[in-house]
C-alpha cells in the first residue's frame, strides 16, 4: 500500500455531510492505513493546520469553510474472530459503513446490533456518541476500540470501560482529537435474547406468533421499516438525524413536570428520567415548521432538515429558537447532538 497520502486542495464538502451544507476544505486527504494517517497528521502539524476527522459526515454541522486538513477515514475490513457455537467477535474497520455492517452481522445469524440498523455513518463514528436505538446501545456489545493516540503517537486498544460510555457520550467526545479510531470489535451472539421491548418495536412485531423465533435480520428489517416510516432519507431530504439529545432529568424535576404537564413522555431509569425531546419540541409547535431554507420534519420533531440550501448558521439559528422555546415552556435545556464545526 502507498504510505504517502494524496492531499487535495479546495475540496467541496457539500456531498460529504448529510445536511448538505455548502462548505469547502482547504486541504483534504483519504487515509486507509496507520502509516498514511501518521503521514497526514505530520503534514498538518508541519503546516500548522487544524484537522478534522471525517467519517460519513452524518453528525456534523459546518458553519463555514474548513481552513485546515480534513482527514477522511477509509479503514476497511470485516473479520470474524473467536468463533464458537454460541457467538463470535466481529472486527470492523473504522471506515466501514455502519448500516452495512449491521446487516452483515445480522445476515450471518448473529444477535446484538440488529436494533441499530439504518443509523447513518461509519463504524468509527459509532463509539463517539455511543449510538443507540430501540433499547440497545453500542456499549452493549463493544469489546474494544483500536485507536491511534495522537498524544502518545501510539496505537492503543481501549476496552469498553476505557471508553467511558454514557448516554450519547464517550471519552472520544471529552478528549476530542486525541484518539482516531481505527477498528471496532463487537461481541455478537447466536443465543442472547432479542431486544424487542421498546414500544415501537414491540408494536411492530405484536402480530408475530412467536417473536422470540425472529431472526436478527428480521429484527433489523423491522427497525428499518420503522425508521423509514418516520425519518427522512438524507439522500432525499438533507438532515443529520436526531438533532437534540433526549434530556435526562432528576426524579424530582420529573414529578414536577408531570404534575404541571400531564401526558409528558419520559422513560424512568435509576433515579433519573429520560425525557422525549421530540415530544417537548412537538408540544411547542415546531414539528412541521419550515422557512425558506430549513425546517423541522413533519413526522419527527427531532430532525432538522435543510430543504433549500440552508447554511450551518441557518440550521443553528432554528435550533436555538427551539431550545429557547423548550426551556421557557418546560425549564429543560436541550443539548445539540451533532458536532458544530467552526
Amino acid at each position: 500500500m502507498n504510505h504517502q497520502p494524496v492531499i487535495k486542495e479546495q475540496v467541496d464538502l457539500t456531498a460529504l455531510n448529510s445536511l448538505g451544507i455548502a462548505a469547502r476544505a482547504r486541504y483534504f486527504v483519504d487515509v486507509a492505513s496507520v502509516d498514511q494517517l501518521r503521514a497526514a497528521l505530520s503534514w498538518a502539524q508541519e503546516h500548522k493546520l487544524k484537522r478534522l476527522l471525517l467519517g460519513g459526515g452524518s453528525n456534523l454541522v459546518f458553519t463555514r469553510d474548513f481552513d485546515g486538513l480534513v482527514i477522511r477515514s477509509a479503514f476497511a475490513g470485516r473479520q470474524w474472530e473467536d468463533v464458537s457455537a454460541s457467538g463470535a467477535t466481529l472486527a470492523l474497520g473504522a471506515g466501514e459503513n455502519w448500516h452495512s455492517a449491521v446487516l452483515y452481522g445480522a445476515g450471518a445469524g448473529y444477535r446484538g446490533i440488529e436494533n441499530l440498523a439504518l443509523i447513518p455513518g461509519t463504524t468509527g463514528a459509532a463509539p463517539m456518541q455511543n449510538i443507540g436505538a430501540y433499547g440497545v446501545e453500542l456499549k452493549d456489545t463493544l469489546v474494544s476500540v483500536t485507536a491511534l493516540d495522537c498524544v502518545k503517537d501510539k496505537v492503543v486498544i481501549l476496552s469498553s470501560d476505557d471508553c467511558q460510555f454514557a448516554y450519547r457520550d464517550s471519552i472520544f467526545k471529552h478528549q476530542l482529537g486525541r484518539y482516531i479510531i481505527l477498528e471496532v470489535r463487537l461481541a455478537l451472539s447466536r443465543t442472547r435474547p432479542l431486544s424487542l421491548g421498546y414500544g415501537e418495536l414491540a408494536e411492530y412485531f405484536s402480530d408475530h406468533p412467536h417473536p422470540g423465533e425472529l431472526t436478527p435480520l428480521e429484527v433489523a428489517e423491522g427497525v428499518m421499516a420503522i425508521r423509514r416510516r418516520k425519518l427522512p432519507d438524507p439522500g432525499q431530504l438533507p438532515n443529520a438525524g436526531s438533532f437534540f439529545k433526549n434530556p435526562v432529568v432528576s426524579m424530582t424535576l420529573w414529578e414536577e413536570l408531570s404534575s404541571r404537564h400531564p401526558g409528558i413522555v419520559g422513560y424512568p431509569g435509576k433515579g433519573v428520567v429520560k425525557l422525549a425531546a421530540a415530544w417537548l419540541i412537538d408540544q411547542c409547535g415546531w414539528k412541521g415548521y419550515r422557512n425558506d431554507r430549513v425546517g423541522v420534519h413533519n413526522r419527527q420533531a427531532l430532525v432538522l432538515i435543510n430543504h433549500s440550501g440552508g447554511s450551518g448558521e441557518d440550521i443553528l439559528a432554528l435550533a436555538r429558537r427551539i431550545q429557547n422555546d423548550v426551556l421557557r415552556t418546560y425549564g429543560v435545556a436541550l443539548e445539540i447532538e451533532p458536532r458544530i464545526v467552526t
